[in-house]
């Protein structure tokens, strides 16, 4: 009677559903360890918003080739906005609504700018600068969250070559190109709440895990599946009366 489940097909039937039983936990647990990875990340990310403001040159520097673990940090400025070199970023959403973000230069003492994201408009603010949404005039102090340049995802959009009044992303290589000063490798996110345009970002939150523990659960619930599946198949193969 075991010698039916000696023969080729059942020894390739065994070998496959093996392997599952082996593979399907594997990716269990390697999501259960993105998962882990992901929490570390978000602790990481809200100690660096809740360390104390300091000012941005300073971090920079401290920072070195290490400008990545600048993100989320809050960083202060001083400098003077260049309203002429402002430019839009296109399909940026809030509460539903489509509109633009609104980048505007904010130039400093040395000659060097970095670029302020300053929020959101809606897309009646066809070209930059925005008339309804004008940054303050003469030396101003700009408080924000530090954001790495933005790179081209997949088959995202290409923005071309000259000057571009409306853009598909935050690239600050790209926008260095178009400004007549040096821009600093990262830019400034403003949050919180205003009465008018341009209405800033949310502040950032750092609770989301991912859908890695739902992965997990998925992967060892297949694990089970198999192997009741494949032990009830094999039993009403050995014991064909009682499948009866």
């Amino acid at each position: 009677m075991y010698r039916t489940l000696l023969r080729p097909r059942w020894i390739v039937a065994h070998i496959v559903v093996g392997g599952l039983l082996v593979t399907f936990p594997q990716l269990g647990f390697w999501q259960l360890e993105r998962l882990a990875e992901r929490r570390t990340l978000n602790a990481v990310n809200a100690a660096r918003y809740d360390a104390p403001v300091e000012d941005l040159e300073a971090m920079i520097d401290a920072a070195g080739s290490d400008i990545a673990s600048l993100e989320y940090r809050r960083a202060r400025v001083t400098g003077t906005y260049d309203p002429q070199q402002e430019v839009l970023v296109r399909s940026r959403v809030r509460d539903g609504v489509a509109g633009y973000g609104v980048l505007t230069p904010l130039v400093l003492g040395d000659g060097h700018a970095v670029i302020v994201d300053r929020g959101w408009v809606p897309l009646e603010a066809e070209s930059p600068p925005v008339e309804e949404a004008p940054p303050p005039t003469g030396t101003v102090t700009v408080v924000g969250v530090v954001r790495p340049t933005q790179v081209r995802q997949g088959l995202g959009p290409v923005d071309g070559p000259g000057t571009l009044e409306v853009v598909s992303r935050v690239d600050l290589d790209r926008l260095a190109v178009q400004l007549p000063y040096p821009v600093a490798p990262v830019y400034l996110e403003i949050v919180g709440d205003a009465t008018g345009f341009p209405i800033p970002a949310e502040p950032p939150t750092f609770d989301d895990q991912g859908p890695h523990l739902l992965y997990a659960i998925q992967w060892f619930s297949f694990t089970l599946i198999a192997a009741i599946g494949y032990a009830a198949l094999l039993r009403s193969v050995l014991h064909p009366r009682r499948r009866a």
